[in-house]
């Protein structure tokens, strides 16, 4: 099988903004932070992304404005390399060269030129930057400084302009003093106490260390620089670990967060003191502040960015793509805004357009307030389907208290056109009586009544339809149960529409049911080779006719509806099936050897379209096809089913994919959906007069371009004696009269060809030869008159001036001399032959 590689995977979006703590500019007016293998810059009024730093090659792992010019910021990667960039103009200036996976970086005040990284053997190491013009350097000068330090950013921190800094890990700190000594303690967990360390900030101007701790306490450390005096004393309002402290720039106050989603400001030494501002919608994972103390930033577990002026009021969020621990629903594309539609926040349903890279809105579904508590139940969304027209939305949502009580709320929003978001029409409490398998709505265009069916363990499927209210005075159409269906009681899971909605396919383990949806009766059972039904999939326009389903026993089966037969199959352990809405190709994902194969293919055509090896690591979780702005005119057959449409696929590792080298390390997360290379082009047909002398070249030589003969030099080195051009010279003595002309005209290009209707005629007509002709060519080739040889020297002549000037010294007879091939007299008759033919016509179409 061949495979094309003219179809690439290409990044899009959906990158963890709150992988590393963000950077706020001097003047406050952007906002810095890594974003894949990118450095976002955004602006802190709008919002909007100003810039995107690339250059690296794998994960930006930190994020760093240089001390000695308040224009420009490093960054690290864990591709070894620090990058100096203008953020502003969006340039990069230079790339220094480590060789090591770096986890984080670090400047000081008193040390110019030099920053500090941890890296990839977790050490804290001084990192020399050399001057020089080069625009990439490598870096010869690694000092190490620490030892043992922990991969977390938050782990280590510099204190009173750089005179020490502060690292923690586990249950240990380490204070290095630059120029004196280096202070060392030791914590335990004394009666079950949990003191274990995560975060550490220093005081700009005091010898005070406040650090983070795991029981929620935040510790300030004084007097660390005379050994065993040390002091410290407890803050304690976080109920749970502390991810993140940081002191203002002057010192007077300092910041703490955590899961609580309360970013908590306490007054230095007035600790009694302290302001909150709560509800800011997800756990605080860092925290950040501007260099002149007016904004405050923090980061949150739900890819967020929140903006606060002064801990008084958030005045901007910058939203990212919302990952949870797995994505329950299908991936969706939203048919009015092309937004993608997936789980977000717990409870909720976002849409994200990825061609902005940027959130469009939340939709709060469960509509209760998530309690931050572990083991605590709670409500979520598992289900979701849109209409073919985005005009209703059909959610399904679930909790679970125990192995017996399960809770669940099936919900059908109408999205209203003045407010433009979706608001609640229908809830029905306890739709099923068991967890729901699959929901899908009628997707046909023409359908009159909007259908929704959902199937369940229980061992039933529902048909829910909506219906005009009884009343006059109703508050609009709703919601209600049309048809239940079941099949000798086993329990059903995919389901799915025909393109026109007349029939509905329900799996029911081994066996693919087929009902009408006008009439809710059983038209058909499809049986199958054993294993229950993974996935259920109509085909669309040409091939609208077959059934494809996919099993857990690694096989995809293809059932013609006509014959109510199984019409092909092949051994695949295919993970996902999906159908393009807008072609009638199918895109099948299959697992093998810990990676993804990708393959395209019709129903009826057995051979795929398309298909590549290894698209991706580990296997994928869920597929959408999304429709494309503009069409694209793309005349390769490989490429041709991505004209229409775009394939986004997740990863089962975008939630937990690890940064090479730092186990244990917060994940990072990307979208990779496919779209075809649209870099190819075609050459213009070029006649090269290095080409010895043929027929066809005496036909189109006098219309080569001006253009083309201007650039022609002087001199020309003859064609080998065993080119192509002089072995298709020799070949004509042994082939029919007329071969030479037809293998020309046959590798000319169809495109630049009248209609064949058009050449047949009058190529026809230019083969008919005159009966003077034909007793002409009956001589014996011995035989030559007075007339011969004066049509050759008419002919000699003809041919002088249609030549090139460098074959103008070749002399006669078709360049007898050293610089050409001698023509035989059977070649000269030949020629004159083809001469006296009417070839007018295909001159005329050579015409501009």
């Amino acid at each position: 099988m061949v495979e094309h590689r003219d179809v690439r995977v290409v990044y899009r979006g959906g990158s963890r903004i709150n992988f590393r703590e963000p950077v706020i500019s001097n003047d406050s007016r952007f906002l810095l932070c890594a974003a894949g293998e990118f450095v976002k810059v955004f602006s802190t009024v709008t919002e909007e992304c100003v810039h995107e730093l690339r250059g690296h090659t794998d994960q930006v792992t930190g994020v760093l404005l240089r001390p000695s010019n308040h224009l420009q910021v490093y960054s690290c990667s864990a591709d070894g390399t620090i990058r100096l960039w203008d953020f502003t103009d969006g340039i990069l200036i230079k790339t220094y060269v480590v060789g090591y996976p770096i986890f984080s970086i670090y400047a000081s005040p008193n040390h110019n030129d030099v920053v500090f990284v941890v890296t990839c053997m977790f050490q804290l190491v001084a990192v020399r930057l050399p001057r020089c013009a080069d625009q990439r350097v490598d870096v010869p000068d690694l000092s190490a400084v620490l030892s043992d330090v922990s991969s977390n950013p938050a782990a280590v921190a510099f204190g009173r302009a750089g005179g020490f800094l502060a690292s923690v890990k586990g249950l240990q700190m380490e204070i290095y003093f630059f120029k004196t000594s280096k202070f060392f303690l030791k914590e335990d967990n004394k009666k079950g106490g949990r003191n274990t360390f995560t975060c550490v900030a220093c005081h700009p101007k005091d010898d005070c260390v406040a650090t983070g701790h795991e029981d929620g306490k935040i510790r300030l450390w004084r007097n660390f620089n005379h050994k065993k005096e040390y002091t410290y004393s407890i803050l304690h309002w976080h109920h749970s670990a502390v991810s993140a402290v940081r002191f203002t720039p002057e010192g007077t106050n300092l910041l703490s967060g955590g899961v609580e989603s309360v970013l908590v400001q306490w007054r230095y030494n007035q600790e009694s003191q302290k302001d909150f501002l709560p509800r800011l919608g997800a756990a605080i994972t860092h925290l950040a502040v501007s260099p002149d103390g007016a904004l405050f930033c923090t980061s949150h577990s739900d890819n967020k960015i929140t903006i606060i002026q002064s801990c008084v009021r958030v005045s901007a969020v910058i939203q990212g793509l919302v990952k949870g621990e797995n994505v329950r629903t299908d991936l969706m594309v939203d048919p009015r805004s092309k937004a993608l539609v997936l789980n977000g926040k717990p409870g909720h349903l976002q849409f994200y357009s990825l061609q902005r890279d940027k959130l469009l809105f939340n939709l709060d579904v469960v509509q209760q307030e998530f309690i931050h508590q572990s083991g605590l139940e709670q409500f979520q969304v598992v289900r979701a389907a849109l209409d073919a027209s985005g005009s209703w939305l059909a959610t399904v949502e679930e909790r679970k208290r125990d192995a017996a009580d399960l809770e669940l709320n099936l919900k059908l929003w109408r999205f209203d056109e003045q407010t433009q978001s979706f608001e609640l029409n229908t809830t029905v409490a306890a739709p099923h009586e068991a967890r729901i398998t699959a929901a899908c709505f009628d997707q046909a265009a023409s359908s009159r009544t909007s259908t929704l069916v959902t199937s369940s363990r229980d061992g039933r499927f529902k048909a829910w339809r909506l219906a005009a209210p009884a009343h006059t005075d109703g508050d609009g159409p709703s919601w209600s149960c049309d048809f239940v269906g079941a099949y000798h009681g086993l329990v059903p899971g995919r389901c799915c529409f025909s393109a026109d909605g007349s029939l509905l396919a329900v799996a029911f383990r081994e066996v693919a049911t087929v009902w009408s949806a006008a009439s809710w009766e059983l038209l058909t059972t499809l049986s199958q080779p054993p294993g229950d039904i993974r996935d259920l999939c109509f085909g669309r326009m040409s091939g609208s006719k077959y059934l494809l389903g996919t099993n857990e026993n690694k096989m995809l089966l293809c059932w013609n509806l006509l014959s109510c037969s199984l019409e092909w199959s092949t051994s695949m352990d295919v993970r996902l099936l999906l159908p393009d809405p807008l072609s009638e190709n199918m895109a099948a994902f299959c697992f093998q050897d810990g990676s993804t194969d990708l393959f395209v293919f019709g129903p009826g055509e057995p051979r795929p379209l398309f298909s590549q090896k290894a698209v991706c690591s580990g296997s994928v979780t869920r597929a959408v096809f999304a429709p494309r702005e503009a069409e694209l005119e793309s005349c390769e057959e490989s490429s041709q089913w991505l004209n229409r449409s775009q394939l986004y696929f997740l990863t089962q590792f975008m939630v937990n994919r690890k940064t090479a080298g730092s186990p244990g390390e917060p994940t990072e997360s990307r979208w990779e959906p496919l779209e075809p290379g649209l870099g190819f082009h075609r050459e213009p047909l070029v006649i090269d007069d290095a080409v010895a002398m043929t027929p066809f070249h005496l036909l189109l030589g006098k219309h080569r371009r001006p253009e083309a003969a201007s650039g022609l030099s002087a001199e020309r080195t003859p064609p080998p004696h065993g080119s192509p051009a002089i072995k298709e010279v020799g070949s004509r003595e042994r082939s029919s009269d007329n071969a030479p002309l037809v293998s020309q005209l046959l590798q000319a290009p169809a495109h630049v060809l009248p209609a064949a209707s058009f050449l047949c005629s009058a190529f026809v007509k230019s083969l008919l030869v005159s009966a003077a002709g034909s007793s002409e060519e009956s001589r014996p080739p011995e035989e030559e008159t007075e007339s011969e040889k004066e049509e050759e020297e008419s002919d000699e002549e003809t041919r002088t001036r249609i030549s090139r000037p460098d074959q103008e010294s070749r002399g006669a007879r078709g360049g007898r001399e050293a610089g050409g091939p001698a023509l035989t007299k059977a070649q000269l008759r030949e020629l004159r032959r083809i001469r006296k033919l009417d070839l007018g016509w295909l001159a005329g179409l050579m015409e501009p």
